[in-house]
């Protein structure tokens, strides 16, 4: 029998993923990590405390729940509004999850004497016949949230369990409920947890601590004014809908720049891009290879991105690039590039640059 800490969070997925833990035998320990509240008590869906101390009740499990707000504001709020502000469209769960939830639950299974921490991810944690460790696509594709893990540690994933990588997403919530868990007809959040309705532009107005830009231009491809945008942080690279203008034909944000404070807008083939390039690369399934080494993948440049065939490489200067065979739509910088083998494990990923990816 191990001691298991999971991160309740309040939801129906750590809370089966506790339930589970405890039916194969371990001694689970139920940890909610407190990350954001809003100035009106409003509590963000990853740290719901009432539900998340409900959970613990109904399975028997002793429940702490830990204060982290100050990180979560260092690490993942204040980064996020200021990407956005510089043209970037960040992914904030993913800093989340490395620099905040695995940080405080891996300090917390050494307070609490404990050997392996657990959450309610859709993923699988494996370890490799090179003995290193990476996660592998869950086995119904439709919940998979690898994606969102390939900035862990080897350290980390060591010492992670994730129960739900063969479940479905029905099958969830149908042991939930057999198991008398009060929250097993919740709604999934599909939102940013701490931007409850939505709107990451008036957040970022409410919240931001600096100046923040107005109202600017949308320019063409070749400079000229088409209009007026409403600031820089209410777009991002490949979007289309919401722009607010009208050229009587399709128009998507190609490129965001923040020195002019304009937003340049194009036609398809203006966010097609047949490579990306990452900055702050991180690598799970084989250590980071040499500059130039290239290596066969899968790629995806966001969370909901088909993966697709590609080649990779480290260049010289400590950056990705992923190469792919078709070109991809709307490779929007602040996103991540996170790359498959054929069997579903993440060999690595980074952060997609600024710069304009076909002329690197």
């Amino acid at each position: 029998m191990k001691r298991v800490l999971v991160g309740l969070s309040g939801g129906v997925d750590s809370a089966v993923a506790a339930y589970l833990l405890k039916q194969e035998g371990h001694d689970v320990v139920g940890v909610m990590l407190r990350t954001w509240m809003s100035d009106d008590g409003q509590e963000s869906r990853c740290c719901e405390i009432d539900d998340a101390k409900a959970i613990a009740d109904a399975i028997g499990i002793p429940f702490h729940p830990f204060n982290c707000t100050g990180v979560f504001n260092d690490k993942v709020i204040q980064p996020f509004m200021e990407q956005y502000l510089q043209g970037l469209t960040p992914n904030p769960c993913i800093f989340c999850n490395r620099y905040v939830k695995w940080e405080r639950l891996m300090y917390y299974m050494k307070v609490l004497k404990g050997d392996y921490i657990a959450t309610g991810h859709y993923a699988k944690v494996v370890k490799l016949d090179n003995g290193r460790y990476t996660v592998r696509n869950a086995e119904h594709i439709e919940k998979d949230q690898t994606y969102m893990l390939y900035r862990l540690t080897q350290e980390e994933l060591a010492a992670t369990l994730m129960p739900l990588g063969k479940y479905s997403k029905d099958e969830v919530r149908a042991i939930a409920a057999k198991a008398g868990v009060p929250v097993a007809d919740k709604p999934d959040s599909q939102e940013i947890c701490f931007i409850p309705d939505d709107d990451h532009a008036g957040f970022i107005r409410s919240n931001y601590p600096g100046k923040i830009p107005g109202e600017g231009n949308f320019v063409d491809t070749k400079g000229n004014v088409l209009g007026t945008h409403k600031g820089v942080m209410c777009y991002t690279v490949g979007q289309r809908k919401g722009l607010g203008i009208a050229l009587g034909k399709p128009a998507y944000v190609c490129r965001i720049d923040t020195e002019k404070n304009e937003v340049v807008i194009g036609d398809i083939d203006d966010i097609m891009s047949d490579t990306v390039v990452c900055e702050l690369p991180n690598f799970l399934s084989m250590e980071a290879p040499l500059p130039g080494e290239e290596f066969r993948c899968r790629a995806r440049i966001r969370y909901h991105h088909e993966p697709a065939e590609a080649v990779a490489c480290m260049t010289d200067e400590g950056k990705l690039r992923i190469k792919f065979s078709t070109p991809v739509k709307g490779a929007a910088p602040g996103q991540s590039a996170v790359m498959y083998d054929d069997e579903g494990n993440v060999i690595g990923g980074g952060v997609i640059c600024k710069e304009r990816q076909n002329e690197l």
